[in-house]
Protein backbone atom coordinates (compact mmCIF):
# COMPACT_ATOMS: atom_id res chain seq x y z
CA UNK A 1 0.00 0.00 0.00
CA UNK A 2 1.44 3.33 -1.20
CA UNK A 3 1.91 5.98 1.17
CA UNK A 4 0.02 9.15 0.61
CA UNK A 5 1.38 12.22 -0.45
CA UNK A 6 1.58 15.15 1.47
CA UNK A 7 -0.39 18.00 -0.32
CA UNK A 8 1.43 21.56 0.68
CA UNK A 9 -2.03 23.19 0.42
CA UNK A 10 -3.56 20.66 2.82
CA UNK A 11 -3.70 22.48 6.06
CA UNK A 12 -4.12 19.27 8.41
CA UNK A 13 -0.69 17.85 7.16
CA UNK A 14 1.31 21.13 6.88
CA UNK A 15 4.22 21.42 9.76
CA UNK A 16 3.73 23.71 12.56
CA UNK A 17 5.64 26.70 11.95
CA UNK A 18 8.05 28.16 15.18
CA UNK A 19 6.05 30.63 17.81
CA UNK A 20 8.49 34.26 16.73
CA UNK A 21 9.05 32.98 13.25
CA UNK A 22 7.87 36.15 11.79
CA UNK A 23 9.71 38.35 14.02
CA UNK A 24 12.82 38.32 11.95
CA UNK A 25 10.81 39.79 9.18
CA UNK A 26 10.22 42.79 11.62
CA UNK A 27 12.36 45.69 11.13
CA UNK A 28 13.27 48.87 13.16
CA UNK A 29 13.55 52.13 11.72
CA UNK A 30 16.65 53.73 12.86
CA UNK A 31 14.85 56.82 13.60
CA UNK A 32 12.35 56.08 16.20
CA UNK A 33 13.86 56.22 19.60
CA UNK A 34 13.89 53.29 21.81
CA UNK A 35 15.34 54.19 24.41
CA UNK A 36 14.05 56.15 27.93
CA UNK A 37 14.22 55.68 31.53
CA UNK A 38 10.75 55.95 33.90
CA UNK A 39 10.56 58.87 36.08
CA UNK A 40 7.86 59.71 39.17
CA UNK A 41 6.25 63.24 37.61
CA UNK A 42 6.98 65.79 39.87
CA UNK A 43 3.46 66.54 41.17
CA UNK A 44 3.43 63.03 42.62
CA UNK A 45 7.25 63.81 44.16
CA UNK A 46 5.99 66.62 45.82
CA UNK A 47 1.86 64.81 47.10
CA UNK A 48 4.41 62.10 49.00
CA UNK A 49 6.61 64.37 50.15
CA UNK A 50 4.20 66.38 51.75
CA UNK A 51 2.06 63.97 53.02
CA UNK A 52 4.72 61.88 54.60
CA UNK A 53 5.79 62.99 58.81
CA UNK A 54 8.76 61.24 58.89
CA UNK A 55 10.96 63.99 58.05
CA UNK A 56 8.83 67.09 59.57
CA UNK A 57 10.07 68.38 62.98
CA UNK A 58 8.60 67.86 66.31
CA UNK A 59 7.18 70.99 66.30
CA UNK A 60 5.76 70.97 63.43
CA UNK A 61 3.88 67.81 64.45
CA UNK A 62 2.62 68.82 68.22
CA UNK A 63 1.58 71.97 66.21
CA UNK A 64 0.04 69.95 63.62
CA UNK A 65 -1.99 67.62 66.48
CA UNK A 66 -2.62 70.78 68.26
CA UNK A 67 -4.72 72.58 65.14
CA UNK A 68 -6.27 68.96 64.74
CA UNK A 69 -7.83 69.23 68.32
CA UNK A 70 -8.71 72.70 68.12
CA UNK A 71 -10.68 72.25 64.82
CA UNK A 72 -12.68 69.25 66.87
CA UNK A 73 -13.02 71.30 69.93
CA UNK A 74 -14.91 73.99 67.42
CA UNK A 75 -17.27 70.98 66.33
CA UNK A 76 -18.00 70.18 69.91
CA UNK A 77 -18.71 73.73 70.52
CA UNK A 78 -21.11 74.24 67.58
CA UNK A 79 -22.92 70.73 67.16
CA UNK A 80 -23.53 69.78 63.69
CA UNK A 81 -24.18 66.71 61.79
CA UNK A 82 -20.22 66.31 60.65
CA UNK A 83 -17.98 63.44 60.14
CA UNK A 84 -15.01 64.90 61.58
CA UNK A 85 -14.90 63.35 64.74
CA UNK A 86 -15.56 59.94 63.11
CA UNK A 87 -13.33 60.41 60.23
CA UNK A 88 -9.78 62.07 62.09
CA UNK A 89 -10.54 60.72 65.17
CA UNK A 90 -7.78 60.84 67.82
CA UNK A 91 -7.89 60.61 71.97
CA UNK A 92 -5.34 63.19 72.97
CA UNK A 93 -8.45 65.85 73.70
CA UNK A 94 -10.16 63.27 75.35
CA UNK A 95 -7.41 62.65 77.64
CA UNK A 96 -6.50 66.53 78.06
CA UNK A 97 -10.14 67.10 78.94
CA UNK A 98 -10.43 63.97 81.31
CA UNK A 99 -6.87 64.98 83.00
CA UNK A 100 -7.93 68.80 83.04
CA UNK A 101 -11.80 68.04 84.41
CA UNK A 102 -10.21 65.43 86.98
CA UNK A 103 -7.18 68.31 88.37
CA UNK A 104 -10.12 71.08 88.84
CA UNK A 105 -12.57 68.30 91.03
CA UNK A 106 -9.54 67.72 93.11
CA UNK A 107 -10.11 68.66 96.32
CA UNK A 108 -7.11 70.79 97.86
CA UNK A 109 -7.73 70.01 101.87
CA UNK A 110 -5.42 67.24 103.10
CA UNK A 111 -8.27 65.42 104.26
CA UNK A 112 -9.78 65.26 100.74
CA UNK A 113 -9.91 61.23 101.42
CA UNK A 114 -12.23 61.43 104.60
CA UNK A 115 -14.73 64.03 102.66
CA UNK A 116 -16.04 61.93 99.99
CA UNK A 117 -14.90 64.25 97.24
CA UNK A 118 -13.69 62.61 93.79
CA UNK A 119 -10.30 61.48 93.95
CA UNK A 120 -8.30 62.26 90.72
CA UNK A 121 -8.29 58.73 90.26
CA UNK A 122 -12.00 57.92 90.47
CA UNK A 123 -12.95 60.83 87.96
CA UNK A 124 -10.09 59.23 85.70
CA UNK A 125 -11.86 55.73 86.00
CA UNK A 126 -15.51 57.01 85.67
CA UNK A 127 -14.88 58.88 82.06
CA UNK A 128 -12.81 55.94 80.80
CA UNK A 129 -15.09 53.36 82.08
CA UNK A 130 -18.29 54.92 81.06
CA UNK A 131 -17.27 55.58 77.57
CA UNK A 132 -15.73 52.16 76.98
CA UNK A 133 -19.90 50.84 78.28
CA UNK A 134 -21.34 53.46 75.77
CA UNK A 135 -19.04 52.09 73.03
CA UNK A 136 -19.93 48.69 74.04
CA UNK A 137 -23.42 49.01 73.85
CA UNK A 138 -23.53 50.49 70.71
CA UNK A 139 -21.49 48.14 69.12
CA UNK A 140 -24.01 45.35 70.38
CA UNK A 141 -26.65 47.43 69.23
CA UNK A 142 -25.80 46.99 65.99
CA UNK A 143 -24.30 50.63 65.43
CA UNK A 144 -21.70 51.52 62.74
CA UNK A 145 -18.93 53.05 64.37
CA UNK A 146 -15.69 51.80 65.67
CA UNK A 147 -14.64 51.32 68.79
CA UNK A 148 -11.92 54.62 69.20
CA UNK A 149 -14.49 56.58 67.28
CA UNK A 150 -16.98 55.93 70.13
CA UNK A 151 -14.36 57.19 72.68
CA UNK A 152 -13.39 60.32 70.24
CA UNK A 153 -16.65 61.25 70.31
CA UNK A 154 -18.03 61.06 74.05
CA UNK A 155 -14.45 62.31 74.88
CA UNK A 156 -14.32 65.30 72.98
CA UNK A 157 -18.03 66.20 74.24
CA UNK A 158 -16.87 66.50 77.62
CA UNK A 159 -15.79 69.71 77.01
CA UNK A 160 -18.67 71.52 77.75
CA UNK A 161 -18.61 70.18 81.05
CA UNK A 162 -15.09 71.36 81.20
CA UNK A 163 -16.15 74.88 80.83
CA UNK A 164 -18.80 74.53 82.96
CA UNK A 165 -16.26 73.21 86.07
CA UNK A 166 -14.28 76.11 85.30
CA UNK A 167 -17.18 78.89 85.88
CA UNK A 168 -18.15 77.04 89.10
CA UNK A 169 -15.05 77.15 90.82
CA UNK A 170 -15.17 80.49 89.58
CA UNK A 171 -18.43 80.96 90.89
CA UNK A 172 -17.42 79.15 94.30
CA UNK A 173 -14.87 81.71 94.85
CA UNK A 174 -17.87 84.09 95.97
CA UNK A 175 -19.63 83.81 98.90
CA UNK A 176 -21.70 81.02 99.84
CA UNK A 177 -25.77 80.84 98.95
CA UNK A 178 -28.72 80.23 97.26
CA UNK A 179 -27.95 82.39 94.43
CA UNK A 180 -24.45 80.85 94.25
CA UNK A 181 -26.42 77.45 93.77
CA UNK A 182 -28.77 78.54 91.02
CA UNK A 183 -25.88 80.39 89.13
CA UNK A 184 -23.72 77.04 89.11
CA UNK A 185 -26.94 74.93 88.52
CA UNK A 186 -28.05 76.82 85.61
CA UNK A 187 -24.19 76.59 84.09
CA UNK A 188 -24.19 72.77 84.83
CA UNK A 189 -27.79 72.18 83.32
CA UNK A 190 -26.62 74.16 80.02
CA UNK A 191 -23.43 72.82 79.47
CA UNK A 192 -24.74 69.04 80.06
CA UNK A 193 -27.71 69.71 77.48
CA UNK A 194 -24.96 70.81 75.25
CA UNK A 195 -22.80 68.00 75.83
CA UNK A 196 -25.92 65.12 75.04
CA UNK A 197 -26.69 67.79 71.77
CA UNK A 198 -23.12 67.57 70.55
CA UNK A 199 -22.75 64.06 71.15
CA UNK A 200 -25.91 62.81 69.86
CA UNK A 201 -25.31 64.73 66.95
CA UNK A 202 -22.41 62.48 65.95
CA UNK A 203 -23.33 58.91 67.10
CA UNK A 204 -27.12 59.42 65.76
CA UNK A 205 -26.32 58.18 62.48
CA UNK A 206 -24.50 55.32 63.17
CA UNK A 207 -27.32 53.68 65.04
CA UNK A 208 -29.95 51.46 63.69
CA UNK A 209 -33.37 53.97 63.78
CA UNK A 210 -35.41 51.78 65.87
CA UNK A 211 -32.39 51.44 68.58
CA UNK A 212 -31.47 55.19 69.01
CA UNK A 213 -33.45 55.20 72.32
CA UNK A 214 -31.35 52.52 73.31
CA UNK A 215 -27.92 53.84 72.34
CA UNK A 216 -28.78 57.66 73.60
CA UNK A 217 -29.92 56.60 76.84
CA UNK A 218 -25.97 55.59 78.39
CA UNK A 219 -24.78 58.69 76.50
CA UNK A 220 -27.99 60.95 79.29
CA UNK A 221 -26.54 59.02 81.84
CA UNK A 222 -22.59 59.12 81.85
CA UNK A 223 -22.72 63.24 81.39
CA UNK A 224 -25.41 62.82 83.92
CA UNK A 225 -23.08 61.46 86.28
CA UNK A 226 -20.12 64.09 85.06
CA UNK A 227 -22.48 66.67 85.62
CA UNK A 228 -23.94 65.86 89.28
CA UNK A 229 -20.19 65.76 90.22
CA UNK A 230 -19.24 69.28 89.22
CA UNK A 231 -22.49 70.29 90.39
CA UNK A 232 -21.95 68.66 94.37
CA UNK A 233 -18.27 69.92 94.45
CA UNK A 234 -17.45 72.22 97.26
CA UNK A 235 -13.75 73.11 97.70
Amino acid sequence: MAEAEESPGDPGTASPRPLFAGLSDISISQDIPIEGEITIPVRSRIREFDSSTLNESVQNTIMRDLKAVGKKFMHVLYPRRSNTLLRDWDLWGPLILCVTLALMLQRGSADSEKDGGPQFAEVFVVVWFGAVTITVNSKLLGGNISFFQSLCVLGYCILPLTVAMLICRLVLLAEPGPINFMVRLFVVTVMFAWSVVASTAFLADSQPPNRKALAIYPVFLFYFVISWMILTFTP
